[in-house]
């Protein structure tokens, strides 16, 4: 019994091992296939500003033109006709 129980832990370890392999073959496969996306989307990711809110951005597109802001853009679309 103890060859037996030692060929099973043998084989085990072989399955696991052909295991590993396979799962960082897939991971290589799939870093090399999307490569231009993944650098892509890590660049984006390393641009981006977690402390910056977007929603405020907007807030502050939507503030009202000055007086003379409006009679110039009223003059412009005047022009336009």
């Amino acid at each position: 019994m103890g060859k037996s129980s030692s060929s099973s832990t043998v084989n085990s370890l072989k399955s696991a091992l052909v295991v590993f392999g396979a799962l960082a073959f897939g991971w290589l496969t799939m870093e090399i296939a999307f490569k231009p996306y993944l650098d892509k989307a890590r660049a984006a990711m390393d641009k981006s500003d977690p402390s910056h809110d977007p929603d405020d951005e907007e807030e502050d597109n939507n503030k009202s033109l000055s007086d003379e802001e409006k009679e110039d853009v009223a003059s412009d679309l005047s022009n336009l006709k």
